[in-house]
């Protein structure tokens, strides 16, 4: 799947623009607030109904407007042609597939996947457990559909038992722990069974950027798997009650990226360590596509600030190989390296939020 067509209203500095994307690479080039973040943060907004630079909209949103509208025309792997639209102000939602509206966020998700590296992804490993829950959750997401409403079921569920915990009503407590356990260990197994799958297309990416042995990613459950699920929110229920929330699920999972038993972050350097983030970031797409054929975009924010050059290198070698469209944005075209080998990209200016086709 790639963008044919790419509309962007008031998102940032970008007042009014239009680009007709190459379907493999795409390179954006300006200087530091010229908008080349905002074209990026427009195609994830696209995609995700959110910014990846701003926990709310308001700030998105050019002053001189009260709302934004990013819309697209893409083309799927079959042939066919959809249209995407979304706007958002403040307080709304609004987005359009092929004319129908929808107030799903999973649809945008669905029409266009895409996964993103900016600079504050490198904290994936570094951070707490949200940020690694989504990155596995976004890929269960898009691998398996029958994961979504066992998903929103679970955390159904999950929300009554708090509710009750909070109320200090144990009577009728275990109704829902049926509902939890039966949805949790759902929830958990997708995960399970789509780290087994990503663990080696990450191994295979990651020999590409580093010589490490014994690397693995393990699932953190978010109980004690040695017990049964039910068993261990018996246990829970007096400490439960007490604080009054759910202590014990798949909404306290996480995974850890060990090398030779030890974890990941306290064992490798820091530029090691985003090379490893990169490379999970990859293998997701690349999964994806092995698996879907219909993987959206891949974008990279700022692709000289956190790599050296012969790691640029690299990485722009593999994303000429694999089947998705890339957006990348740097200060300068120098910092792209040697484009010689690509045979089919473009490459565009941004200046005070205007976009030119250089």
């Amino acid at each position: 799947m790639t963008l044919l067509k790419l509309d962007i209203y008031a998102v940032r500095n970008i007042q009014k623009e239009t680009i007709i994307p190459a379907p493999k690479i795409n390179f954006i080039v300006g200087e530091n607030a010229s908008g080349k973040s905002a074209v990026i943060e427009a195609i994830f907004i696209l995609g995700r109904a959110k910014s990846f630079r701003s926990a709310t909209i308001k700030p998105v949103i050019n002053f001189t407007q009260n709302h934004l509208i990013v819309s697209a025309q893409t083309l799927q792997s079959n042939g066919s042609s959809i249209h995407l639209g979304i706007q958002l102000d403040s307080k709304s939602f609004c987005c359009r597939i092929n004319q129908q509206s929808t107030q799903k966020r999973s649809d945008l998700a669905y029409a266009l996947p895409l996964q993103i590296i900016h600079p504050k992804s490198y904290e994936l490993l570094d951070a707490g457990p949200q940020l690694r829950r989504e990155f596995l959750d976004w890929g269960v997401f898009n691998d398996d559909e029958k994961f979504l409403p066992a998903w929103r079921n679970f955390k159904k569920a999950l929300s009554q038992r708090n509710s009750l915990l909070k109320a200090k009503r144990p009577k009728h407590i275990n109704v829902w722990d049926k509902e939890l356990v039966n949805y949790g260990t759902i929830v958990n197994s997708y995960r399970q069974l789509y780290l087994q799958k990503l663990e080696p297309v990450f191994k295979d990416i990651i020999d590409r950027f580093l010589q490490i042995d014994d690397i693995n990613i393990k699932l953190i459950s978010g109980w004690d798997t040695s017990l049964d699920f039910q068993q261990v929110l018996t246990q829970d229920l007096e400490k439960d009650l007490r604080y009054g929330f759910t202590h014990s699920g798949p909404h306290r999972g996480d995974f850890q990226l060990l090398v030779s038993n030890r974890l990941a972050k306290d064992f490798v350097s820091r530029g090691q360590l985003k090379l490893i983030v990169m490379s999970l970031k990859l293998a997701q797409v690349q999964l994806f596509t092995n698996e879907h054929s219909n993987m959206g975009c891949f974008l990279i924010d700022d692709l000289a600030a956190e790599l050296d050059v012969m790691n640029r290198s690299k990485l722009l070698h593999y994303l000429s190989e694999i089947d998705c469209q890339v957006f990348i944005t740097a200060n300068e075209m120098s910092d792209f390296g040697d484009l010689s080998y690509l045979k089919n990209y473009k490459m565009f200016h941004v200046e005070h939020g205007n976009i030119k086709q250089v």
